[in-house]
C-alpha cells in the first residue's frame, strides 16, 4: 500500500491536524514535508506556538530509512509544536513511532478526542501562568 496523508491548518486554534497512513518512500516523505510547510504558512500564531495532532492509526511498519527521516523531521526546531499528540493503534508501528519521536515531548493516544483534549489543556496552563 502506498503512503497517503492529509495536513490541515486551523489558524483560529493554532492547530496543525495531520493524518498519515500506508508505507512511506523517500518521495512520499518529500511530498509530506512540502505539504507540512504549506500548512505551517497558514498559521497566524508565533513560531512554535502551535499544537499538532497527528493521527497515524493507518501507518504501516516503515523502513529504517523512513523512521530515520521522520526522526530528523521531528527534530527540526523550525516546525516544533509546543505540544505534539499522536493517535496510534496498538501495533508494532507504535514502537517505531516511539523511536522516531526520540527526545520530543509528545504523547500517544488511542482516540482523537483524548489527544485533542490534552493538546488544548496546555492553553489553560499557559493562560494561568
Amino acid at each position: 500500500m502506498s503512503a497517503h496523508f492529509q495536513i490541515e491548518a486551523d489558524p483560529a486554534r493554532d492547530l496543525i491536524r495531520i493524518r498519515m497512513g500506508g508505507f512511506f518512500t523517500p518521495a512520499d516523505i518529500t511530498a509530506f514535508l512540502q505539504a507540512r510547510e504549506e500548512a505551517h504558512e497558514k498559521l497566524t500564531c508565533g513560531r512554535n506556538r502551535h499544537v499538532t495532532l497527528n493521527d497515524v492509526r493507518d501507518m504501516k511498519i516503515q523502513s529504517q530509512e523512513a523512521v530515520d527521516s521522520f526522526r530528523a523531521m521531528l527534530s527540526q526546531p523550525s516546525h516544533a509544536s509546543r505540544r505534539l499528540a499522536f493517535v496510534v493503534s496498538p501495533t508494532l508501528a507504535r514502537s517505531q513511532l516511539m523511536r522516531a519521536i526520540d527526545a520530543r515531548h509528545a504523547r500517544l493516544f488511542e482516540d482523537p478526542a483524548s489527544a485533542e483534549a490534552w493538546l488544548f489543556s496546555a492553553d489553560a496552563d499557559a493562560r494561568a501562568a
